[in-house]
């Protein structure tokens, strides 16, 4: 099954496991990316052009943001 979404975090990231947290109590399918794991600051930087995280992405590669504009994505989806 494909996941719905793509959690770009890093370690010791309290809003990243913040949303993971939220994703895991739903039930929302995810992948987690993590920082000098699965990508370099870098590339990171080249994809999406920002530095902060978490960031998440759809399934469909739309760029949702940061844990507060996922909270409000997920709440106008109906699944929070």
């Amino acid at each position: 099954m494909n996941s719905m979404f793509t959690l770009y975090s890093k370690v010791n990231c309290s809003y990243c496991k913040a949303i993971e947290k939220v994703f895991k109590l739903k039930g929302i399918e995810y992948t987690k990316r993590t920082l000098n794991v699965d990508f370099t600051r870098e590339e990171f930087i080249e994809l999406y052009g920002i530095t902060t995280f978490p960031q998440v992405i759809t399934e469909s590669g739309e760029h949702i943001g940061g844990a507060s504009d996922t909270v409000k994505y997920l709440k106008g989806e109906g699944l929070l």
